[in-house]
């Protein structure tokens, strides 16, 4: 009788003390997916800008009107490139509306990849849209849960509102259709 008394206790004591949930909450009172985040982002092209994660939210500061394609690539990745004119036609398709962002996860000895090396790869496959390289790729990546199949792309409404996220080749005219709703084109 008194094991189960003390057992109970330390049950009691366990659940007091730990609580429920994975949700950790800062000395605000507000959890991990309330708090703010920043993300600054490198363009190979040397123009840097800014992403915050807002809850369950991601807003692009400079492309506040326009919804976004945020795409985890690597360079060695066969079906990353195979997307590649996929992206560059609805980047031309909706010059007002859309913004592509790749997010290089590739890297050279432990680091990421070097701005000389996208820049190759950008050439070769005529990229006509942002890349984006720097250790807050890696941030960025763990922010929305980590990155674990490339490629992993999220389509991303103007106002912040993740609405599709795609792992592995996408055919572009689904790519299209989803595109079109968030814009509330048929």
């Amino acid at each position: 009788m008194q094991f189960k008394n003390i057992a109970f206790v330390a049950i009691l004591s366990i659940l007091f003390f730990t609580g429920c949930g994975d949700s950790k909450v800062n000395e605000d009172g507000k959890t991990e997916a309330e708090i703010k985040k920043e993300f600054q982002l490198n363009n190979i092209d040397g123009t840097n800008f800014t992403i915050n994660k807002e809850g369950e939210k991601i807003i692009f500061e400079e492309q506040k009107k326009k919804i976004v394609l945020l795409h985890f690539f690597t360079t060695w990745c066969e079906p990353c490139k195979a997307e590649v004119p996929h992206f560059n036609n609805l980047f031309q398709k909706y010059p007002n509306d859309l913004e592509i962002v790749a997010v290089s996860l590739a890297q050279e000895d432990g680091k990421p990849t070097s701005n000389e090396a996208l820049e190759v790869f950008k050439n070769k496959y005529n990229i006509q849209y942002k890349i984006v390289n720097s250790e807050e790729n890696y941030k960025l990546a763990n922010a929305l849960g980590g990155i674990k199949n490339i490629p992993t792309t999220f389509l991303i409404t103007s106002n912040g509102t993740i609405v599709q996220e795609y792992t592995g080749i996408v055919p572009e005219e689904m790519l299209e259709t989803d595109i079109k709703k968030s814009l509330g084109k048929k």
